[in-house]
């Protein structure tokens, strides 16, 4: 049988962060176990690269900025460029009471020291985005230093880096159960290429956390949804440096990335239906009517049906992050249930899961809000109605 000291379940953003932190406070004995063939198949493939600080709960900002620092050294540390811009996040609100919980979310942000973050008026918005029907707009909250990022860039230099540092990686090795010994702990992971022997184990497998929590005999509140993305066909019709601007009553949001416009609406999702990467065509009907009414320079741009592309959220019931060990299970750790943060949290997330794992708690940040076993202790965390 072989072993790990580590076994970090699943090989997207999250786990590969978790692997190269844990590597580089010098656990080098990790092995990544991931059912996909190779990097970037699952949701990690599917995101559309923003970053934002701007949220409307203090550790959620916490996490950003801790993010964002990290971010602009990614390269220096693994190698590789995240692709981290800042052009800026713009969201605006069409009634009183949507700005007036725009601004309450911005309090919140600059008492964590998002200082950069302002209300704007109409004519801010004009200037911001020229391409925008400001009928309607009665303001909108901007921060300069959100942005974009890459997320397959943040994948690869996360997962070339743990490898530099001694960590494996075993693609196409599902895992198909989980032994528990001595005191309630996980010794043994079952995978279709055989056992492997673990002092820990970590749970990043996304949108499919609770199934793995299930092999555990364990709760992960973890619930897959899809979410849908249309894509036009390649344009000029807006700059290239735009910010991503949301609506931010109904959650329609756009951006340019590569030369096309990608279209967003957060409807309902699909649970359960994992790698769907599919797009339901009255979606997009309905996402490019109000992309056309909202933004007339897209009117004459096609959509691009067959390029447009569906990905999972791992939503948790507080759409907050889940972090930390299992109460019942003391040597499986959870880093999921981002709610659609993931990429943009994965470098916060996987520093502090270290400092968890390696030093009994998390020293960066207080975290303790986010530990798994808040909810059954009634401690959820009173999510903002906007951000």
């Amino acid at each position: 049988m072989r072993s790990a000291a580590v076994a970090v379940i699943g090989g997207g953003v999250m786990g590969a962060s978790a692997a190269y932190h844990l590597a580089a406070r010098g656990q080098r004995d990790v092995v990544i176990l991931d059912r996909g063939e190779r990097a970037g198949t699952g949701s990690t493939g599917r995101a559309t690269g923003g970053f934002r600080a701007q949220y409307g709960t203090a550790i959620n900002v916490r996490l950003s900025l801790l993010a964002r620092d990290l971010l602009r050294r990614f390269e220096a540390d693994t190698g590789v460029d995240p692709g981290y811009h800042p052009a800026g996040y713009l969201w605006l609100a069409v009634t009183p009471g949507e700005l007036a919980s725009l601004q309450a979310g911005q309090r919140v942000q600059q008492a964590e020291g998002l200082t950069e973050a302002v209300t704007v008026t109409p004519d801010d918005v004009a200037r911001l985005n020229p391409a925008l029907r400001l009928e309607g707009i009665v303001g909108g909250t901007f921060c300069p230093s959100d942005g974009f990022l890459r997320p397959l860039a943040i994948l690869d230099g996360y997962l070339r880096a743990a490898s530099r540092l001694g960590a494996r990686i075993e693609w196409e090795t599902e895992v198909t159960g989980l032994t528990r010994g001595r005191g309630g702990r996980i010794d043994t992971v079952e995978t279709s290429r055989g056992a492997v022997a673990v002092d820990a184990v970590v749970n990043a497998a996304g949108a499919w956390a609770a199934r793995v929590g299930d092999l555990a005999g364990v709760e992960v509140p973890v619930t897959p949804v899809r979410r849908q993305i249309a894509v036009t066909a390649p344009t000029d019709a807006l700059p290239a440096g735009m910010p991503m601007t949301i609506w931010a009553g109904d959650g329609f949001h756009l951006r340019v990335r590569d030369g096309r416009v990608l279209l967003l609406w957060p409807t309902p999702g699909v649970p359960g239906r994992p790698y769907d990467d599919s797009v339901d065509g009255g979606w997009i009907d309905a996402v490019t009517a109000m992309a056309h009414a909202r933004v007339p320079a897209l009117r004459a741009v096609p959509v691009d049906r067959a390029g447009s592309w569906g990905g999972l959220y791992e939503m948790s019931p507080d759409k907050h992050a889940i972090l930390g060990a299992q109460p019942t299970c003391p040597n499986l750790f959870c880093i999921n249930g981002a709610s659609g943060h993931g990429v943009m949290h994965a470098p916060a997330l996987g520093r502090l899961l270290a400092e968890i794992m390696c030093d009994g708690h998390a020293s960066t940040l207080d975290v303790r809000s986010l530990e798994p076993g808040r909810f059954d202790r009634g401690e959820s965390i009173p999510v903002a109605e906007l951000l």
